[in-house]
């Protein structure tokens, strides 16, 4: 029997997604059991409220100071970032006791953090000697932060050669090094036919279909991309999903049907991948976990309103390779749907670079590397 602890934080709901994609992978093999663990849930109240309202506060309210904090905290130094990381994991482990009670008495065969966090506390615990087991990061960004770097990891398992590119100039050992892809949920490997997704959920099959995924966007700013296409003269259905953002579906109950474009407006919805499938443009923020199962399926996107600092890089990363546009003008939204859907020659070439990207496998290559590495001890 082979066990794995992995281990998140749950600030957004990407890093628990890839751990789940990550148990799922696992849990395919025969003799492997699989814990996930919640770093935030095993540490002290203090730390724990502290770390969630300053990240809700500053996402919300104080963006633009977040840029500056995260741009400002990536050291190119490889030794001076790994310096730093230890100095906060010092000063966070008097709140992270738990933690590493759990991680000591788990008796599992290797650990994986799909976080910084729990990262930086087994850094130290690997320092002192405290850590027998084997650790890997799981990097869920488009691009890694240099928080994302830790002495004594095994393996980092990353989106992208170009993250990789830079990882190694900046000093990481490329023999730690895998460009796996950000774990996403098994689904994504199926074969799906777009025809037969969009019959199965009601699409037109003989006309454009342009998701907007916006339950992460400002109200108003989703408006202006809606009602613009719907006063295009092009033909086709525009989906816009609210997720669990109820106030947005409440503010957009007004809007109906332009003369040539429908709209269909949908709140939390268990089919978000066929939806990726059966559309031609997908309009969203850059989340890693969005933009990573986006990309698997060959989707080209137009990424709107990045949240600054990690969003922002995976935007860079994605519009770098030529598998999506970035636009800052909720208003260039609509000419550039059109622009698009009326130049097939450069949507297939978007679609050809996401295919490119995108690593519907991800979360079965990190299992196969890190029960390979076990099983050879």
């Amino acid at each position: 029997m082979k066990r794995i602890l992995i281990l998140y934080a749950s600030l957004g709901s990407g890093h628990i997604s890839a751990a789940k994609a990550l148990r799922e992978a696992f849990v395919r093999y025969p003799g492997v059991e699989v814990q996930i663990e919640d770093a935030l849930e095993h540490a002290n109240p203090i730390l724990r409220e502290t770390i969630t309202t300053l990240y809700e506060r500053l996402s919300e309210q104080a963006p633009k100071l977040y840029r500056v904090i995260y741009e400002g905290s990536d050291v190119e130094d490889l030794e001076e970032s790994m310096s730093d990381n230890l100095l906060f994991a010092k000063i966070e482990r008097p709140f992270l006791r738990d933690l590493e009670r759990l991680v000591k008495d788990s008796r599992s065969d290797a650990i994986i953090c799909v976080q910084q966090i729990p990262s930086r506390l087994l850094q130290l615990l690997d320092r002192e000697g405290e850590l027998p087991q084997p650790h890997y990061v799981v990097v869920t960004d488009v691009m890694a932060h240099s928080t994302w770097l830790s002495p004594g990891v095994e393996g980092y398992f990353l989106p992208s050669d170009l993250t990789a590119k830079v990882l190694i100039q900046r000093g990481v050992d490329a023999s730690l090094v895998y460009v796996t892809g950000i774990p996403i949920k098994l689904e994504i490997t199926e074969p799906k036919l777009p025809k037969e997704v969009r019959l199965r959920h009601h699409l037109p099959v003989d006309a454009p279909v342009v998701t907007l995924f916006g339950g992460g966007l400002q109200v108003k700013r989703v408006r202006v991309i809606i009602t613009k296409l719907l006063e295009s003269s092009n033909p086709g259905l525009l989906v816009v999903v609210a997720g669990r953002n109820e106030t947005l579906l409440e503010k957009l109950a007004d809007l109906s049907d332009g003369s040539q474009m429908q709209l269909r407006k949908l709140g939390s919805i268990d089919y978000v991948d066929d939806l990726v499938v059966a559309s031609d443009l997908i309009i969203t923020k850059a989340g890693g976990l969005i933009t990573s199962e986006v990309m698997a399926r060959g989707t080209p996107m137009i990424i709107i309103d990045p949240f600054p600092g990690q969003e922002e890089w995976n935007a860079d990363a994605v519009t770098t390779m030529g598998a999506g546009i970035q636009l800052r003008l909720p208003e260039m939204v609509s000419p550039a749907v059109v622009h698009l859907l009326s130049h097939p020659e450069q949507l297939s070439f978007m679609r050809q670079q996401s295919q490119k990207m995108g690593q519907p496998g991800a979360a079965l290559k990190i299992a196969e590397i890190v029960l390979e590495k076990l099983n050879s001890l």
